[in-house]
Parts: C-alpha cells; structure tokens; sequence
C-alpha cells in the first residue's frame, strides 16, 4: 500500500499481483476494501490497483469542493497511474466509480485499455433532472454534516437501492457497515457536492468516441441500471453487457462469486485478443 502525492492531494492506493494493468475504483461511501477476493482473483494474472477515490477510504478528504469535481478527480487518477509506471490500464469502476470511469475514458482516451462498469451511468442530460439531483445530493450533504457520519450510514444503508441484500448474512451487512463507518464525513459530504450524478457534466453525447471495448454489468433485479445498460450498449460502439442473476445494484457485493467470474473471463478475452481493440 502507499500514498501516491498528485497535485497536493494524497491518494491510497492499493497494488498486487503482475500482468496487464487493472485499476479499480469504489462506489460512494466504498474503499479499496470494497473489492476484496476480486483482488485475489485477478491478481495471478494483472496488476490489479485499487485506488481510493478523494474524499474516501485513506485519501486525503480536503474542505474544498472544487477538489472533488469529476474533471479533478479524471486527471488525478490518470497522474497517478502514470506516477505508478503506467500509460494505460483497463478500468473498473462500481456506480460513483463507473461513472468516473466513463468520464476518464472521455477525457483521458488513451489513457484506457477497456472498461468494466458496473451500475453505471453517462450522467444527466436534461437540465432540469441535474438541477433536482444536485438539489438532493445537497441535501444529504447537509443531513451528513447536520447529524454526523453514524446516523448517515445508518440511514444510507437503510434506503431502497439495496432492498434486494435484506437477508444476506448479517455478519457481511455489519462488516460493510463497519467499513463505512470509516469514512471522512467532510469527504463524504464534499464527493456528494462535486462529483454526484447531477453536479458532474453528463458524457452522453461523447460515448460514440469511446473506442475502447466496454463490459456493462448489473444486478438483474436492479432494473434502473439494466434499463440505463441497454442504452449504453446502443451508444457506446464496443460494448457488451452481463447480467448478475437475481442480484441488485451491488452486484459485486451481493454475488461476489458470479459478478468475479464475469470479469475474469471478460478480461481474460481482452488481453488475450478476444475482443475487439483500438
């Protein structure tokens, strides 16, 4: 583990195993620990990176808003490969990381060999959709600062996105709790204000410029996401997509088993010349 420095901001970062490059980045709330027997798996085969984005896990959580904003967060994380030795790498991300991985292969083209995105979305085109999601997304920010991080994560674990983990074992629900409960409220917060849904700039009208092969994956019971996949696939020009049965939108946490055969095999495909690449 280590502590990559870029532009004044230190990064945790993650590394292990050898072989192709693979960079994986966490959902809102999550850390390099989201990952888990995902980094086991792949790591006889690639170097597997996981890197905590700002405002999470052991990186740096700074008062500054503009800090967090999805075009800072893009460029940080390209630095930071590249610090590491690296000019390109194949990019995982889950939900908050999806989209910032979608967002870096727009803005950052070569710096991507594929993509693996899970529970993704290209952002929200329609004007008035933004304005009311980054009206909400404030105002979780200020219940975050009002009530403190334990009755956040708390109410966060509570709300209907993950309806489909009621009845997992409860010791993974309070192991995913536990590591929640790690989290800077300040960084929380701030990720919330700069780098949501609603405050990044949507790439919908940019996906036909990825030429990069993409993985869209999720959870079968979480239709948002299925729905928003299919529209991806008709947009993005090298995509394909795997479904997660009877999981919702943590398709990686509620199927770990399933979702890491899926990205085996897929990476194992690309790096071997099995898809299709730039």
């Amino acid at each position: 583990m280590a502590q990559v420095e870029v532009d004044g901001l230190q990064l945790h970062v993650e590394q292990q195993g050898s072989g192709p490059t693979v960079v994986l980045l966490h959902g809102f709330t999550g850390s390099t620990t989201t990952w888990g027997s995902l980094t086991e798996l792949l790591s006889p085969e690639f170097e597997v990176i996981a890197i905590d984005i700002v405002g999470h896990g052991e990186s740096d959580a700074p008062a500054e808003v503009d800090r967090y904003r999805m075009e800072r967060c893009t460029d940080d994380l390209v630095a930071v490969l590249a610090k590491l030795g690296h000019e390109r790498a194949t990019w995982l991300g889950y939900s908050m990381g999806a989209r910032t991985a979608l967002q870096l292969a727009v803005r950052h083209p070569k710096g991507v060999d594929a993509l693996v995105l899970e529970g993704v979305t290209a952002g929200l085109p329609d004007a008035a959709e933004r304005a009311a999601r980054i009206a909400s997304d404030e105002v979780l920010a200020n219940r975050l600062d009002a009530e403190g991080l334990e009755a956040f994560i708390d109410f966060w674990q509570s709300i209907g996105l993950w309806d489909t983990q009621v009845g997992m074992p409860a010791e993974r629900i309070a192991a995913l709790r536990e590591q929640r409960m790690g989290s800077d409220p300040v960084g929380l917060a701030n990720s919330l204000r700069g780098m949501g849904a609603g405050a990044q700039e949507p790439v919908t009208d940019h996906l036909g410029e990825v030429n990069a092969p993409v993985l869209l994956v999720a959870g079968s019971l979480d239709q948002k996401f299925t729905g928003i996949a299919q529209e991806l696939l008709d947009a993005l020009p090298r995509a394909e997509f795997a479904a997660i049965e009877g999981v919702g939108h943590a398709a990686h946490f509620e199927d770990a088993g399933a979702f890491n055969s899926v990205v085996l095999e897929y990476l194992r495909r690309m790096h071997s010349g099995g898809v299709g690449r730039s």
